[in-house]
């Protein structure tokens, strides 16, 4: 019998504590059995932080309470890419940073902080264009722009993932399957988010063809599902009211398609992944089950645990491995 393709599970660590101190969220995932978190918000004694904000000494106590915990940092959860592509006012509060600027400050602080957690990889964004402009008037300079990110994350021995979501140029599949052709930069891979593609009002067979224009560049997936029968798809996406969403085995993206198919090319992926340093491919967990916005969302120590049962089931229904804590895990700390 042929061996079953395996990937590696994680998720949003803020997503799972409700006061987002880290050991709150390391207790919860390690109750869960995962091994792998990754990291945008948290509160190591400072308050609660964006990753990007983190002090020298911050660090050094997160990483203690990593080993305690016996976590691992899957990737930097930044917020890159979420900056207005032009300086125009266009009724949103999206600020504006010169690309210079951007580049040299906040994505050489990304890459510093994936060396500090000992990660390879950083999520980021395809920038906001003008609301209310056809965002494929937007990809040339995008893709200039994205194309600086990846280089400077190839110099550091990152990957850069770029995830597909609302009011962003790369909004569909299409779009970021584009972004990514025009690249054509190793450090670029694509995130796909069936949620962030549901959510804005595609049907099932819509989401599942983005999908499949990802599909040649996916680096790794976030696994979040939307359920809301009265949505209506507009041009732009209100995230404040973005209520609905679900686990992956009870939305309307059709995960067990998708991850149908795409177990198919789990083997390959590995391969090319492990080279770049990376354990494995990331499945990872951000389920926004009791609210999601802009720049994060929360579903607390028990939604968490829900969304990552939720996900188990799919995955042993399309017959794709996993590896969640166990007993030799337990003896392993303890020195056994």
């Amino acid at each position: 019998m042929p061996q079953r393709p395996q990937v590696v599970l994680s998720g949003f660590g803020d997503e799972a504590a409700n006061h987002k101190t880290a050991a709150e969220q390391f207790a919860a995932f390690a109750a869960m059995g995962l091994q792998y978190y990754s990291l945008r918000f948290v509160d190591v004694g400072g308050g609660v932080k964006n990753v990007m904000k983190l002090t020298k000494t911050e660090i050094t106590k997160l990483r203690h309470v990593e080993d305690e915990y016996g976590m691992n940092v899957a990737s930097i959860g930044s917020p890159i890419g979420k900056i207005k592509l032009r300086d125009v006012e266009d009724g949103t509060k999206n600020p504006y940073v010169p690309f210079d600027q951007y580049l040299d400050k906040e994505v050489s602080r990304a890459c510093e902080l994936a060396h500090a957690f000992e990660t390879k990889l950083i999520r980021g964004f395809s920038f906001y264009h003008p609301k209310g402009s056809d965002p494929r008037e937007h990809l040339a300079q995008t893709a200039d722009h994205l194309g600086q990110i990846a280089e400077a994350c190839h110099r550091s021995d990152l990957t850069f993932g770029l995830e597909i979501e609302a009011n962003l140029v790369g909004q569909t599949g299409e779009l970021m399957a584009e972004l990514h052709r025009r690249v054509n930069h190793p450090a670029l891979v694509t995130v796909f988010d069936a949620g962030n593609i549901i959510s804005q009002g595609y049907t099932p067979e819509e989401t599942f063809a983005q999908y499949l224009a990802m599909k040649p560049s996916i680096g790794w997936i976030h696994i979040k599902d939307y359920h809301d029968a009265q949505l209506v798809r507009t041009a732009h996406v209100d995230e404040d009211k973005l209520k609905h969403f679900v686990p992956a085995n009870l939305g309307d993206s059709g995960h067990e398609r998708i991850l149908r198919d795409f177990a198919e090319v789990i083997p390959q992926l590995e391969e090319k992944l492990t080279k770049r340093g990376i354990p494995g491919v990331i499945l990872d967990l951000e389920p926004h089950l009791k609210g999601g916005g802009q720049f994060g969302g929360f579903s607390g120590p028990d939604g968490m645990g829900v969304a990552l049962r939720g996900l188990c089931r799919v995955l042993d229904h399309v017959r794709i491995e996993y590896h969640l804590r166990d007993f030799d895990d337990v003896r392993a700390e303890r020195g056994f």
